[in-house]
């Protein structure tokens, strides 16, 4: 943590510009950015300076994390960074719309009721075309899991039973449940990928 009240996440250095690369893809002109599970708040500073044209909605569940998301904002001084609330994933969500969502390495790190959340909330606040952006670690059907990922699982399970490596497939029917499509699927650095999804023209059978 800094004296100021930033806290620092190891792999956002790593990974922020190629998940940015394919933000560039991806995301609108323009709009509102909902970024779900925002942790410390160092992925919504840099991201928010790549792209002023948008507005970023950072929330997070955690106090701690809600006060360094405001730590870094106040300390990049950006004006297209909202003020952080508090959100979780699998309970109601206090947002009404937004024309994109980001959310990146929650799913293995959650309970698999927040990656129904993340889904429903995705499906009732963004509009036919829009994305959802998922990033992190996956397993898939058929692609040999990395050593290191096996790991990585194993060390999450331990720490929480309802956490883990998910199934690409999995992650991908439920997000069909609620009305969203697997648009593609970008391998990343470090064994991750991006998961893009878009919301369906017609809503979902009930």
């Amino acid at each position: 943590m800094n004296g100021d009240g930033r806290l620092f996440a190891p792999a956002t250095e790593r990974n922020r510009e190629p998940i940015a690369s394919v933000l560039r893809q991806l995301l609108p002109a323009s709009g509102m950015v909902l970024e779900v599970a925002s942790g410390t708040g160092e992925h919504v500073v840099h991201f928010a300076r790549l792209f002023p044209d948008l507005i970023w909605q950072p929330t997070d569940t955690e106090e701690g994390g809600l006060d360094s998301i405001r730590a870094w904002r106040d300390s990049a001084g950006l004006a297209n960074i909202r003020e952080p609330i508090a959100l979780d994933a699998a309970g109601p969500w206090p947002v009404a719309a937004a024309d994109a969502i980001v959310c990146i390495n929650m799913v293995h790190i959650s309970p698999w009721a927040a990656t129904s959340g993340l889904m429903r909330g995705a499906r009732h606040l963004l509009r036919p075309g829009a994305p959802l952006i998922l990033y992190g670690p996956y397993r898939r059907d058929g692609v040999t899991t990395a050593p290191s990922n096996e790991a990585f699982d194993a060390s999450l399970k331990a720490r929480n039973p309802e956490w883990g490596l998910r199934d690409v497939s999995s992650v991908e029917r439920e997000a069909a449940a609620n009305g969203l499509d697997l648009d593609r699927t970008y391998e990343m650095p470090a064994n991750n990928l991006i998961l893009a999804f878009r919301r369906r023209d017609a809503p979902p059978a009930q």
